[in-house]
Order: C-alpha cells, then structure tokens, then sequence
C-alpha cells in the first residue's frame, strides 16, 4: 500500500471522542503492540433468531424431562427402601442422603432447562473499521445487490469504482474474516464530476434526472451538474440488516472522517482537494411500501431525508422472483444538512447519553 493509504490508515485508527463504545484507556500501551493499530475496532454482538426446530427441539426436551420426574415418582418400593439401610451406629443414612440430593439436582437442573425459553443467539463480535480493498470486492458487490435491484446490472463496476476511490470510503469487516474479504457494511461517497465517464455513474445520474418531479428538476440538474463550485457526491452504504446501531453510526462518522482527512491530506494540488471537499450528497435509498406508506429499508436514511433539501420515490423495475414493486427515494443534501444529519443520528442512538456528555 502506498504511503498516502499508510497515512489514511493511521488516521482511521482516531475515533472521534464521543464515539461509544471505544476501548481507549486501560489498554493504550497493549495497543500499541496489536493489530488493531492498523485500524478501528469496536466490540458489538449480532442477533440471529433461532429455527423453529429450536422450539420444537425444546419442547421435546420438556416432555422428556417431565417423563423423567414421573419415572423418578413411580420407581418400585422396594428400591427405594434399600437406600434406608443404616451405615452407621446412630442411624443417620448418608446414602439415602446423598440419594436425595442427586434426584434433587437433578430435578432442579430439569426444571431450569424448562425455565430457559427460546430465544435470538447473541454471538459477540470485534468489528474492525478497514480502508477499501480489492480482498472486500464480492462482499461489497454482494451487499449491493441485496441493498437494491437498482444495482443489478452495475454491481460490479460500482464495487469496482469505490475501491478504486480509496480515500474516502471505509469496510466493516472482522479481524478473524477480513483476511477471507468479509463484509459486513460499507460506505462511500463517489465524486459525481470525477467520475462522470464510468457508466454506473451515468446510469445512476440519468435514472435521478429522469424520474425527477418538475419542481426540483432544475436544481438536481445544478447538483449533478459538476459545475457548482463543491461538486456533489453520490453517497453509497449497505450492510447487513442485524447490524448493531452503535456500529453503523460509527460506520457513518468514519466516513465524515474519511471526507475531512481526504480534504487535508489531498497530495495532487488545489484540484483534487477541491474534488473531495463535497458541497452536496445524492443518496438513492431502497424503500418499500406496505399499506399504502412508504418505509426506509435503513433507519438512518430516515434521518438523512429529514435533513435533506428534497426526497422524491422512484418505482423500479421487478427482477426475477419478485412479487412487490421494489423503490428507491433520492434524498438530496447539502454538506450541511448531512452533518445536522450525523449529529440526530448519535442523538438517535445513545439518546440521553449524548446530551449529558
């Protein structure tokens, strides 16, 4: 990796100071010797709900346990009544004593495995913040296609692109699976003038122009003109739906990171500093209808069309197997809009934590 992605690493191992969850104070001088210098690690859990053979599976272990206690109840007399021979001269029967005890554990131990219902596994996991990579190209193109049909036939050229664009775009994989090009989530935001060339790009352009409702038309045409003096960015993430909430506003804010480092970091002069100093974001949202409402596949896009200029819904094309009409809703922001944005999301998600800190 060249020395400019050396010193994008460096900084993405700087969590903001507000970021929760962040291990910073016991362990700084172990950290320095680990490899979660390279990048940002957060603990977190995900949450997979059981199968339904897991209610059956326990439900039978009730009926055998219960078939157990009737058994323990119904057992011969005279078994019993062997376990009552005195072992010593004051008549105490340690046998039967310890007989007692076992059956007792052994009904208490029944009995809390009646008591333990089924429910969600919580598996315990460190996510690790890491710059784009060719190693994470199938996991991004995988979590693109499954984000929106809207990525379909260009999956793999967008993928293509925000590991090419490096500089502000951030993975969450693991350390265990990172080596493997595991993805757990993705953000990136692509230059819409720098890239105006790629054909996923003009796909993307052409789609938000031609759906556009009359009275925003000429201001979305200004945006993705490429002529405004900050350009405008495409703002593109995915992940996984049983993704922890802490971890992707930490997703979000690296990427705020990424932006601001790209600005102050920029080697190639005037004009590429410029070309990542963002004045406005176009993000295609994937949403659904249920009941004649509209509903966001991901919470925190809610949020940024709460802080947008304007949102407008796109009907898209139906692919193979599917019953439902998928969307998608253009939400359109300024720079400042989209940090007003960043801030409500960490209001969202540690609510009273936030305000007392």
């Amino acid at each position: 990796m060249s020395d400019e992605n050396d010193d994008h690493s460096q900084r993405k191992r700087k969590t903001p100071d507000d970021v929760e969850g962040e291990n910073n104070d016991d362990d700084d001088d172990d950290d320095d010797d680990s490899s979660s210098d390279e990048d940002l690690v957060l603990e977190g859990v995900i949450v997979r709900n059981v199968d339904a053979s897991d209610s059956e599976e326990s439900s039978d272990d009730e009926e055998q346990d219960d078939a157990d206690d009737k058994a323990d109840d119904s057992k011969p007399a005279a078994k019993r009544s062997e376990a009552k021979r005195p072992s010593k001269a004051d008549g105490s029967n340690d046998t039967k004593e310890a007989t007692q005890e076992t059956e007792t554990s052994r009904k208490d131990s029944n009995k809390k495995r009646k008591k333990k219902a089924p429910g969600p596994e919580i598996i315990p996991v460190e996510f690790t913040f890491c710059d784009m990579d060719e190693r994470y190209f199938h996991g991004i193109k995988t979590l693109l296609i499954s984000s929106s049909p809207l990525y379909a036939t260009t999956s793999s050229a967008m993928a293509d692109l925000m590991i090419e664009n490096i500089a502000v775009g951030t993975v969450i994989s693991t350390e265990a699976d990172r080596e493997e090009g595991t993805v757990y989530g993705f953000a990136s935001v692509l230059n819409v003038t720098t890239y105006q060339e790629r054909e996923c790009v003009q796909s993307l352009k052409a789609l938000c122009l031609s759906k556009c409702p009359p009275q925003h038309k000429s201001e979305l045409e200004t945006v993705l003109s490429g002529k405004t003096k900050r350009p405008a960015g495409f703002l593109l993430q995915s992940r996984m739906v049983n993704l922890p909430l802490e971890i992707v506003e930490v997703l979000h804010q690296q990427l705020v990171l990424d932006v601001d480092w790209a600005v102050e970091k920029a080697e190639g002069g005037e004009e590429e500093r410029k070309s990542f100093d963002f004045g406005a974001f176009v993000r295609l949202a994937p949403s659904y209808r249920s009941s004649g409402a509209s509903y966001y596949k991901y919470f925190d896009d809610e949020v940024f069309a709460q802080n947008a200029e304007f949102t407008y819904e796109i009907a898209l094309p139906k692919t193979h197997g599917m019953e439902e009409t998928p969307y998608c809703t253009v939400i359109v922001m300024t720079k400042t809009g989209h940090r007003a944005a960043m801030k409500d999301l960490k209001q969202m998600v540690y609510g009273d934590a936030v305000s007392n800190s």
